[in-house]
């Protein structure tokens, strides 16, 4: 079948899915003095189009002596559509072979973009006259030939992503210093607030009577981000009952929307007589879904031993 050769052509048995256009006395239409003919208008992906043949081709598009073939979006009302519209679609073009009862197409699988400074797309050259005229083909029967029309609308319902690094930011050291923790009875204890690239220590006194489940540190900031660290006198999860636990966690309110923050982490407990501090390094990464994190990279638990 020698329709457009920049296009691979394929033939089949079902008819186009969403508009066919048949076309009789297309001996008389070719010598009339319209230059195109549009079919009626349809829908297809919840928009609106029109089918256009040029019988004799669109000579301002190179397509003389050939068949041209034009899908066209139909835009009413313009302030019907977002700013800056576009509509991205799969198109693909038939003409019937009446001889073979099959409906040849040119499919490529391209995409086509129709917006506002560009609604139509098409073919200049779909089929050359002598071809389509040539009764072995069985394009033109009876003075009569049908054209047609696929339209897949290709929907953007991705998510975008967008990674970036601050480059050797200053490092952040915060201290948490605890006396007497073993009479630790209060619901929580907070430091002074701190700024990043400074550090205070937090005193915590009668650690020995802490009662509650966790203390939790004031907020503080870091990469412009809010942060606190959270304690568990009696471990959690996997260390409750044999070792303290540490979290650092992010105030969710601090991150951007569809923003993630990867992160270097060193968490340490300080070894206040020989200074083998006990500590754990890693990467983290905290997002609206996850604001408490640990060497694990879940919330199950940073333990230490006790010292």
């Amino acid at each position: 079948m020698k329709i457009c050769r920049c296009f691979p052509c394929t033939g089949r048995k079902a008819s186009p899915s969403h508009c066919l256009f048949t076309i009789n006395s297309f001996s008389l239409l070719s010598k009339a003095s319209g230059e195109k003919y549009t079919s009626e208008v349809f829908e297809a992906g919840g928009y609106q189009w029109t089918l256009s043949i040029y019988p004799t081709g669109n000579e301002k598009r190179d397509g003389r002596d050939h068949i041209s073939i034009y899908l066209n979006l139909i835009v009413r009302d313009s302030s019907l559509f977002p700013v800056s519209w576009e509509v991205n679609a799969i198109v693909n073009l038939f003409v019937y072979d009446s001889l073979r009862d099959e409906y040849f197409s040119t499919q490529d699988g391209s995409i086509r973009r129709f917006h506002e400074l560009q609604r139509e797309w098409g073919i200049a050259k779909f089929i050359d006259l002598a071809s389509f005229k040539d009764p072995s083909n069985g394009y033109l029967r009876d003075d009569c030939c049908t054209f047609g029309a696929e339209i897949f609308i290709v929907k953007a319902t991705y998510k975008g992503y967008c990674l970036s690094m601050i480059p050797a930011p200053p490092p952040l050291s915060y201290r948490w210093e605890f006396s007497n923790f073993s009479k630790a009875y209060l619901e929580k204890y907070e430091s002074e607030p701190f700024l990043a690239g400074d550090y205070k220590w937090w005193k915590f006194d009668n650690f020995s009577k802490a009662n509650l489940e966790k203390y939790e540190s004031e907020t503080f900031l870091a990469g412009d981000y809010k942060w606190k660290l959270i304690f568990y006198p009696n471990g959690n999860v996997e260390g409750l009952g044999n070792s303290i636990s540490l979290f650092l966690s992010v105030d969710v309110s601090s991150i951007p929307p569809n923003t993630k923050l990867y992160v270097h982490c060193i968490l340490r407990t300080k070894d206040q007589i020989s200074d083998q501090h006990v500590e754990s390094e890693w990467p983290a990464l905290f997002h609206e879904g996850v604001t408490l994190v640990t060497d694990k990279g879940g919330l199950d638990g940073f333990e230490f031993e006790p010292i």
